[in-house]
């Protein structure tokens, strides 16, 4: 007994229910011509994942059920072709009905025109950026279906994403006749989660004693990105096949019936370091979240540091120079190296570069204000009128040109506030806003030392890497004037925010107590800028997004 299988590793676009329809379609047929008789699509693959509250509207529920249907006829003349779909499916939600007020997060067996079976998923994750309990009621029971030729078929037992990382969903399944586990999947990428999945799944075959596919969705969906890294492990957990990373696949897998069972072989791609998984996820979802919301091309403002410097090569890497603008905006306390710096990367890098210096505007703002400002300093004040003097001119040039403005704030920024309101947190897209500063400089640093898209050069010009950071609103400024040290302060985020530490934990890891509650302060007191920031890529297990819901008006300090 021989079964071919085919992984089809897409990138969906929620809503798009006709384009993710024939997506799926082109796939299978493709996989069919190959001898494939069994075609995998991610999670929820009909509608996209995750559609969020589309899914309470009963007019997008119907859609997705018709959706289902046209695909399942479309692919009926295919004689033997099985083809697992994900959609949601669920009763009319204008009635006052309960029972057909349930919704599941479903996938669909179809062959020759009809679905065979259908299974809804059991295991709900409600943690980070999931809210699938919003949304679904948890199925019940299990799902295997036959796949392959007459006489050639393999009982196959089908899961959905969460329920693999659970032993009753697969035990039961196994018990159920089962001799391969087909699990669909769309699991948002953290660095360091497709280790994390592949270490699960060995546990779940080495726990049922069978072998397993693990088909998953890519792309950029808002904030989450999806990796894609489908793989497939033999009964005793060693490694099958492995799709590549941040790009659609159709990877086929052979199974065979041998004596000691089903064993599956395949392609393996090759295993990736944590830092080009990072800068794959960076680069994926700048692409597709521009070019699935149809924006023609982005700006961003270039001062000549770090954080812009990474944000220009991202987009440069994800979009192609001729789609990428960058605009310097000197104010009086712009460094000539920053001019310097900026110029030769935008050469270097060949996008369109203008200078728009701010000083007269600056000027007469502060003309505008000096009777209200009359015998008081100069203060931050001034420094927030210069970045949003700069967050106006980049809005007007969106406005007028249809770009989108990418901002460049990193995740320490966010963290602390030190970053403006209506000034450099305007924009539509926050590209490095999971980036703690620390990893900006690792990752402008990588980018220079790799070249994956062969552009046969360094991006970012050394200077710029190794001056001390400065946002350069008032003389001599460094960013260490207003905030710890970068590696002190990221450490310290990174125990408070991700992981939930608390300050007197902090403190005992060996932590200064002043800083340590000098940047916890920080945190709190910010929550109202985070609020109103723009929504940016989500690469750590929890960012300053879905994952992070604070009250702005809170007074608990632990």
């Amino acid at each position: 007994m021989t079964l071919k299988l085919c992984i089809a590793q897409l990138n969906l676009v929620v809503g798009d229910l006709a384009g993710n329809s024939q997506k799926i379609i082109q796939a299978a047929q493709d996989a069919y011509q190959q001898g494939a008789r069994l075609v995998l699509t991610p999670e929820l693959s009909i509608c996209g994942y995750a559609a969020e509250d589309l899914f309470l509207r009963a007019a997008f529920i119907t859609a997705c059920d018709d959706a289902v249907k046209a695909v399942a006829a479309a692919l009926a003349p295919l004689k033997d072709l099985a083809v697992v779909v994900g959609h949601p499916m669920g009763g009319d939600s204008r009635t006052k009905s309960v029972a057909v007020q349930q919704r599941f997060n479903a996938a669909s067996v179809l062959r020759e025109g009809q679905v065979v079976a259908t299974y809804a998923k059991r295991e709900l994750p409600n943690y980070q950026v999931f809210d699938e309990r919003r949304y679904f009621t948890p199925g019940q029971g299990v799902c295997v279906f036959e796949a392959g030729e007459a006489g050639s078929t393999v009982k196959v037992g089908l899961l959905i994403c969460e329920d693999a990382w659970f032993e009753a969903p697969a035990r039961q399944t196994r018990d159920a006749g089962a001799e391969l586990l087909a699990v669909i999947n769309a699991s948002p990428f953290h660095v360091g989660k497709g280790l994390e999945r592949e270490l699960m799944m060995r546990e779940r075959v080495r726990d049922c004693g069978l072998p397993l596919v693990y088909a998953h969705l890519v792309g950029g969906q808002d904030e989450v990105v999806f990796e894609g890294h489908s793989f497939a492990l033999n009964a005793d957990g060693s490694l099958a096949a492995r799709a590549p990373s941040f790009q659609e696949d159709g990877l086929l897998v052979q199974i065979d019936a041998t004596q000691g069972g089903l064993t599956i072989s395949s392609t393996i791609a090759p295993e990736r370091t944590p830092d080009e998984d990072l800068w794959g996820a960076l680069v994926l979802g700048v692409r597709d979240y521009i070019t699935k919301n149809g924006f023609p091309s982005v700006l961003l403002g270039l001062s000549g540091g770090i954080d812009s410097a990474l944000v220009l090569a991202i987009a440069v890497d994800a979009l192609g120079k001729d789609r990428v603008r960058a605009v310097m905006m000197p104010s009086p306390y712009t460094a000539d190296i920053s001019w310097i710096d900026a110029r030769e990367m935008a050469r270097r890098l060949g996008v369109r570069y203008d200078e728009l210096s701010i000083v007269p505007e600056f000027e007469a703002f502060k003309a505008t204000l000096a009777g209200e400002f009359k015998g008081l300093a100069e203060d931050t004040t001034e420094e927030n009128i210069q970045a949003r003097i700069r967050g106006t001119l980049l809005m007007a040039l969106s406005n007028k040109f249809g770009s989108i403005v990418l901002t460049t704030g990193n995740k320490s920024e966010m963290a602390t506030g030190y970053c403006t309101l209506y000034g450099d947190m305007a924009g539509g897209f926050a590209v490095i806003k999971d980036l703690a500063k620390t990893t900006v400089f690792r990752m402008a640093r990588w980018r220079n030392a790799h070249d994956p898209y062969g552009t046969g050069f360094d991006p970012i010009p050394e200077r710029i890497i190794t001056r001390p950071p400065s946002a350069e609103l008032r003389p001599d400024q460094t960013d260490q004037d207003s905030l710890p040290p970068y590696e002190v302060l990221d450490a310290i985020l990174e125990r408070y925010m991700e992981n939930d530490q608390s300050i007197e934990a902090i403190i005992a890891a060996g932590f200064e107590r002043a800083d340590v509650e000098r940047v916890t302060r920080l945190i709190k007191i910010n929550e109202y800028k985070r609020r109103q920031s723009p929504v940016g890529i989500r690469v750590t297990h929890r960012s300053f997004g879905k994952d992070w819901r604070y009250p702005i008006t809170n007074r608990f300090r632990a």
